[in-house]
């Protein structure tokens, strides 16, 4: 076995080489990372330098931190993850970032969301992703790209076959970017799932809704795809149905956060008979009402057997659509997670989910709702679960594995480090 290198030292020592003052939070992430020799030598390990740790001091990563970390990991074939979310890093900062991409041949995860990279930023990671060959997992969400950072992306998906999975949620990016991004995953056969949610859209035509729905009839790798945030309405909604009964490949589609009503969520329903791969459905902050949730019911009463997973929180749901919702459930048990805090409860709600939740049917840690009994009355409080519960966040002792909890469920092979 080789000589294990002390990341630590090797840091220290940069330092002093560069003139550069440590950063105790570096220093304190791989000295940790110097006691974990049985992962190292596995599996790998990720290094979290997260911004927003709240369990030791956070010293921010500034980018001369990251030029010296990039130097001290050129050789660490052991380091198979980088976290460096809600730090301060620039575009200065990413042409390191670039740097490292070209020159490291064991990096499958990068974490950059919540920093403060744009357009030149982008450009350069995305330039340097074209020739780049391991990674699997890139997080961008929240760096202010815009339309032509975005660009720069979609030309890299026309040339990088190894990149699985991509997040460019919160990214302002534009309607241009968009189109080419769904443009180039007509072609591109690696991506497995993609995160284009809360894009800034100036138009009501419902374009770029219109060439996804196009790249959905095409594409038979993607897995997972985000549209949240796309002032999508009924008529986005029946674009994507119509491409979804082509594709077999989509399990996870998340429509969070739109202008969703009952008819487009009748498109939906009507899909849902006869989809035989949707597993996860999101449709959160929507306006669907209790016409719209009988419309599900009824498909997955009766129809469908796939779907394990929906959420239709915040949609202005009241007893009736909640109690079909319930009744559907009985007789279809597949859908194991359903997740309908903000919406209207009435007391025949409250008994028909804490029914479900007493007799087995629905697992406690499966939905977003307890039932207590207050003077005789049943009634339901609020749970922290849901399908995008550790999309922002995760606890500071590390990721949590159990996918009841997670921001998706683990329903596909898609590498996370």
């Amino acid at each position: 076995m080789s000589v294990r290198p002390d990341l630590h030292q090797l840091y220290v020592q940069a330092c002093q080489n560069s003139g550069q003052p440590e950063n105790p939070f570096i220093a304190h992430v791989l000295q940790e990372a110097d006691k974990n020799d049985i992962i190292r030598w596995t599996k790998g390990i990720t290094l979290k330098i997260a911004g927003n740790n709240h369990l030791v001091p956070v010293q921010r990563v500034t980018d001369d931190d990251l030029q010296v970390l990039a130097s001290v990991l050129h050789n660490a074939v052991f380091v198979t993850g980088l976290d460096l979310r809600c730090n301060v890093l620039t575009d200065a900062g990413a042409k390191h970032v670039a740097n490292f991409l070209q020159d490291n041949p064991a990096l499958r995860y990068l974490n950059l969301m919540f920093n403060d990279i744009g357009t030149s930023g982008a450009e350069l990671i995305a330039r340097a992703l074209h020739r780049n060959e391991t990674l699997l997992h890139l997080r961008m969400t929240g760096n202010k790209i815009g339309n032509k950072g975005g660009m720069f992306f979609a030309s890299m998906l026309q040339m990088n076959s190894t990149l699985e999975k991509l997040d460019l949620g919160d990214c302002d990016m534009g309607p241009q970017c968009l189109i080419a991004i769904a443009t180039a995953l007509t072609q591109n056969k690696s991506v497995k799932a993609i995160n284009l949610s809360r894009p800034l859209l100036y138009s009501q035509e419902e374009e770029t809704t219109v060439h996804v729905a196009l790249m959905l009839k095409t594409n038979s790798s993607l897995v997972e795809l985000h549209l949240g945030k796309h002032d999508m309405k009924n008529f986005g909604v029946e674009r994507l149905c119509e491409a979804l009964y082509k594709n077999s490949s989509l399990r996870y589609l998340d429509l969070s956060c739109n202008k969703i009503t009952c008819d487009g969520v009748k498109f939906l329903g009507e899909l849902l008979k006869q989809n035989q791969s949707l597993e996860i459905l999101d449709l959160n902050a929507n306006r669907i009402g209790d016409d719209g949730a009988v419309y599900l019911s009824e498909a997955l009463a009766s129809y469908n057997r796939t779907l394990r997973a929906l959420s239709v929180v915040s949609s202005n749901i009241s007893g009736k659509g909640l109690v079909a919702l319930s009744d559907a459930m009985k007789t279809n048990t597949e859908l194991s997670y359903i997740y309908i805090w903000g919406n209207k409860f009435d007391e025949a709600t409250c008994m028909a989910f804490s029914e479900l939740i007493q007799m087995g049917r629905l697992k406690p840690n499966c939905t977003d709702v307890e039932p207590y009994e207050v003077g005789g009355h049943v009634h339901l409080a609020e749970l922290s679960h849901g399908l995008q519960k550790h999309y922002y966040w995760t606890p500071s002792c590390g990721a949590v594995m159990n996918q009841d909890a997670n921001a998706s469920l683990a329903i596909a092979a898609v590498s996370e480090y």
